[in-house]
């Protein structure tokens, strides 16, 4: 077995490999770069058979639903098989309603915790991981008898951290080679570990008592374990969670009676549809939609109103309509996503901007996605893989200082497993 990294050796997003044996090929991911100008000027990496038929090119097996691990897939051959979780399956049919470039995938097989699945030569045997995606998976790939361990993107600090306890105490054996993440290294010192998701709830319960107005909290609906952390909090002190349809859609999508969701048994929940997303589903003649939030909803006039008991799940183009509701006095704005999207030309960074115009204190409240330096170190030696290649990071340079066995690649590079 051989495989060749076309993206990710050097950089966080738009991750694509591709292994090779007895003449049949897989690609785990097929990402959209995260510096990515727009979609339909990216091209897709140098593999055979993604825009042209080729019986050697057997599927494409995706970890997670973020974009920069699937985002190119629109662009190839709709033949060939897609493999993915099936929550993944589910947000991203969600999401296409809702999301101007998002697109609904459909899997021919689906992952599962430590159930193999045969493509050809190749054995997949996926590990549910936690991650700020939900249904996320790293992957053990044998075949030919060589074995190789993908981590995708993990870490230990969210909500389902004992899965990340769970792999380290049963980490699979004998791997030849590890492919494994490094998106925090530069983010943290060696010794730095990040926030965890409990840590958090109690910064948002300290922050929303501090709250006379409504709490807007800018976050990803698809980030389930920040939502139920924002969840918890706003119950604790009294407030009810205010979601759009978008966020509702995409939490039924998990398929967990576990997960805050616009169902019978979940109170401090309602449901508010802003104008632009009325036009939306109307437009796209889905705003029969609506119909299943009955008992939720909450209404433009009642907004100013409930402001101080509430907490809304909130993206910056929503402010008109609390504007226009009188539904802003007192308001403070929380973000809790990655910072990149606060640099300059994104909408985080013209959100900011907005609140400090109108005087709206702004805070970061947020946690990685990714592990930390002390438990990729964790991972590294409970896997103990004969090489290990760095992927997922901008920091490959700093792998051979915290981690054994360490081999550097390129892109587009052949590699003997």
């Amino acid at each position: 077995m051989r495989l060749r990294i076309h993206r990710g050796t050097r950089e966080i997003g738009g991750t694509c490999i591709e292994l090779e044996n007895e003449g049949a090929r897989i690609l785990l991911d097929l990402g959209l770069p995260l510096n990515a100008s727009d979609f339909a000027s990216t091209p897709l990496p140098n593999v055979d058979g993604l825009s042209t038929v080729s019986n050697s090119l057997l599927g494409i097996v995706l970890s997670h639903g973020h974009r920069d691990h699937w985002g190119l897939v629109p662009k190839v051959n709709p033949a060939i098989p897609l493999i993915m979780g099936k929550a993944t399956e589910s947000f991203l049919r969600a999401a296409a309603d809702f999301v101007p470039d998002a697109v609904a995938l459909t899997a021919s097989q689906y992952l599962e915790h430590r159930k193999p699945i045969q493509i050809g030569p190749f054995t997949i045997t996926p590990r549910l991981v936690d991650h700020s995606g939900f249904d996320a998976y790293a992957m053990e790939i044998t075949s030919g008898g060589k074995r190789v361990f993908y981590s995708g993107d993990l870490r230990a600090h969210g909500r389902k951290r004992k899965l990340f306890d769970a792999l380290i105490s049963d980490a699979p054996r004998n791997i030849d080679l590890m492919l494994m993440e490094g998106s925090s290294l530069g983010r943290l010192s060696d010794d730095e570990t990040f926030p965890s998701e409990e840590d958090l709830e109690e910064t948002f319960v300290t922050r929303f008592e501090q709250t006379e107005g409504i709490a807007l909290v800018a976050c990803s609906a698809q980030n389930i374990d920040r939502v139920v952390t924002i969840y918890r909090a706003a119950k604790r002190t009294g407030r009810s969670l205010i979601i759009d349809a978008y966020a509702a859609e995409v939490l039924k999508a998990t398929g967990r009676d576990s997960i805050p969701q616009p169902a019978p048994g979940w109170s401090n929940l309602a449901v508010y549809i802003p104008q632009r997303q009325r036009v939306q589903l109307k437009a796209k003649g889905i705003a029969s939609l609506v119909d299943s939030y009955r008992g939720f909803r909450i209404w433009p006039g009642q907004l100013a109103g409930s402001a101080p008991r509430s907490v809304m799940l909130f993206r910056g183009w929503m402010i008109s309509d609390l504007d226009q509701a009188d539904a802003l006095t007192g308001a403070r704005v929380f973000w809790s996503q990655w910072d990149g999207y606060l640099a300059e030309g994104h909408a985080g960074a013209a959100l900011r901007t907005d609140c400090e115009r109108r005087g709206i204190p702004f805070e970061t409240i947020h946690t990685s996605g990714h592990a930390g330096p002390s438990d990729l170190k964790r991972l590294a030696a409970a896997v103990a893989a004969k090489r290990l290649i760095p992927i997922h990071t901008f920091e490959q340079l700093r792998f051979p200082k915290l981690f054994s066995n360490v081999k550097l690649a390129n892109d587009g590079e052949w590699i003997e497993v």
